[in-house]
């Protein structure tokens, strides 16, 4: 699936996005999880906020 993600980045007009990682804690648990999002790279400051 990672071959998929880079390759519509790499397409003309997909270079304004960027893949976002975060690593998220369960309250419950403990346990870190990772939530991705691919989000325009004037948003990723805002998708690091929340």
């Amino acid at each position: 699936m990672a071959k998929k993600v880079v390759a519509t980045l790499k397409k003309e007009g997909g270079k304004s996005f960027a893949k976002v990682i975060k690593a998220v804690k369960s309250p419950k648990t403990g346990a870190y999880t990772f939530k991705e999002e691919i989000v325009p790279l004037e948003g990723v400051q805002g998708a690091l906020k929340n």
